[in-house]
């Protein structure tokens, strides 16, 4: 009996000690592997908030930010452009924004927060182009009050994003979650109802 209490110990010793070292192992191995799973860092930043100051933009000024890889275009309307805009609804497609290319608190005719500052996706809505900014009046037709205008297959949009008719892009430019944390800055990428 002496003989076998001491093999049972051992074995039940190397059955104890095989599994902690499995387990840890098998710890090791799944670790990285769901890690794996999640977004990389760089995924991460692509769709999150960007940041923009708006303090040094002027009227009929425009600049550029990414986010998700896009272009995001903001610009300072002048008083004249924020008024003009009421009159191009019949020449617009969706002059209401009533196609869901906004979120639900900038569905008004300057398509914004803010009645001054435009916020909208540098890309055209027919074939992914990105159209020019061209805020002069009458560069692209006499009754021209500014706005968007794509090369590639000739889209126009007003100051809005307000796609105009019998143009191939269907729908009007996108408008962007955002929020804007005071006077001088908006961050692109959070809705407004966030802040609330």
């Amino acid at each position: 009996m002496s003989d076998a209490t001491p093999e049972l110990g051992r074995r039940k010793f190397l059955t104890v000690g095989t599994s902690v070292v499995g387990a840890v192992g098998a710890g090791f191995t799944a670790v990285p592997f769901i890690a794996s799973w999640q977004p990389s860092a760089r995924a991460q930043a692509a769709g999150a908030p960007v940041e923009a100051d708006i303090s040094k933009l002027q009227p009929g000024q425009k600049m550029t930010v990414e986010w998700r890889g896009k272009p995001v275009w903001i610009i300072r309307r002048s008083p004249e452009q924020v008024q003009d805009l009421e009159s191009l609804n019949g020449q617009l497609r969706d002059p209401n924004s009533d196609e869901p290319q906004q979120p639900i608190y900038v569905k008004n005719i300057h398509r914004s927060i803010r009645p001054e500052i435009s916020i909208l996706i540098g890309i055209c809505t027919h074939l992914g182009c990105s159209p020019t900014y061209r805020p002069e009046m009458g560069t692209i037709s006499d009754d021209w009050k500014g706005g968007f205008f794509c090369p590639c297959h000739s889209s126009r949009f007003d100051l809005a994003g307000r796609v105009y008719q019998s143009v191939p892009a269907p729908t009007n430019l996108v408008v962007p979650p955002h929020r804007y944390v005071n006077d001088n800055v908006v961050i692109i990428g959070e809705d407004q109802e966030q802040s609330a």
